[in-house]
């Protein structure tokens, strides 16, 4: 049997450095901007930096990274409070994927970083130029001591990092929907599963605490899933329930004050007149009242 290969095919191939920067810039500094032919990418490893690009203005932060298509004007300045530490390369690459970069703004996760570092360490040690020069127009070769392999290993490092950007950024994509869709589902699962457990409480005096334990559920979750829903936190929920089961046995006309007010978990005539009153504006006795007159008009 023959052998065939197979030649590989390469989604993004790097053609050329231009230029591979780590600043560490004054809280006060500003570039004026620039186009260029090719390619460029700005991260910020530290503090904040805020870019215009064309017609957008953004705010970079700790990990985000901005690309700049071939001939987009972009310039760069710090927020005049934090001094930023920025990494900004710039390149040749005419591969067609490149189109998923244009007006990009992404974050990178740890193995992303790590790669643009191992490309700075290669470019120290294949280049004599000063990688914290923002003005600096060409890179210069180291004429001896360079370890074998250094820029092979920058461009290698490069296209990883460019690689692994698309498929983990397309991967969330994909992922997102299905994840906010289980997302709602449970989200809605705890919330009935809490009325449902408020409403077998409504005789006694529940705290968040114990609605917290009995549920599985974290207190801003709680409070979260009830403000989105009714604009109020849980207990206010669980006080307005009791209310309606107050109103609703103050029409069945069945029970006095007292007798409710026991019924629900009160320890007292009075404050159940007052948290009444507080959700309702009216009083028991005043509520009560105006059901007969409405009833007497029917």
């Amino acid at each position: 049997m023959a052998y065939q290969s197979i030649s590989l095919h390469s989604d993004i191939t790097i053609t050329d450095i231009v230029s591979i920067h780590y600043f560490e810039y004054r809280n006060d500094f500003s570039y004026e901007g620039e186009s260029h032919p090719f390619w460029e990418f700005l991260c910020v490893d530290k503090g904040e930096a805020w870019v215009q690009a064309d017609e957008r203005q953004l705010i970079l932060k700790k990990g985000d990274i901005i690309f700049h298509r071939p001939g987009e004007f972009h310039d760069v300045r710090a927020n005049g409070v934090i001094a930023p530490n920025l990494v900004v390369m710039s390149f040749c690459c005419d591969s067609p994927a490149m189109q998923f970069f244009e007006h990009q703004q992404l974050t990178m996760d740890e193995a992303e970083q790590d790669m643009l570092g191992q490309i700075i360490a290669q470019a120290r040690l294949a280049f004599s130029s000063r990688l914290d020069d923002p003005y600096l127009e060409e890179l210069e070769r180291r004429t001896e001591g360079v370890p074998f392999g250094c820029e092979q290993l920058i461009r290698i490092y490069l296209e990883l990092f460019l690689l692994h950007l698309i498929r983990r950024c397309r991967r969330e994509e994909k992922e997102r929907p299905l994840t906010s869709a289980i997302q709602r589902k449970n989200e809605q699962e705890l919330y009935e599963q809490v009325v449902r457990y408020l409403e077998a409480h409504l005789n006694g005096r529940l705290t968040l605490e114990e609605i917290c334990r009995d549920n599985l559920a974290g207190r801003s979750q709680l409070q979260k899933l009830f403000q989105e829903r009714h604009e109020c936190g849980v207990i206010r929920y669980y006080l307005r329930m009791k209310i309606e089961a107050a109103k609703q046995l103050i029409r069945d006309n069945n029970r006095n004050f007292t007798q409710i007010a026991e019924m629900l978990g009160y320890t007292s005539i009075h404050y159940f007149s007052r948290q009444f009153k507080n959700l309702t504006g009216m009083t028991p006795s005043e509520y009560a009242s105006s059901i007969k007159r409405i009833s007497e008009k029917r």
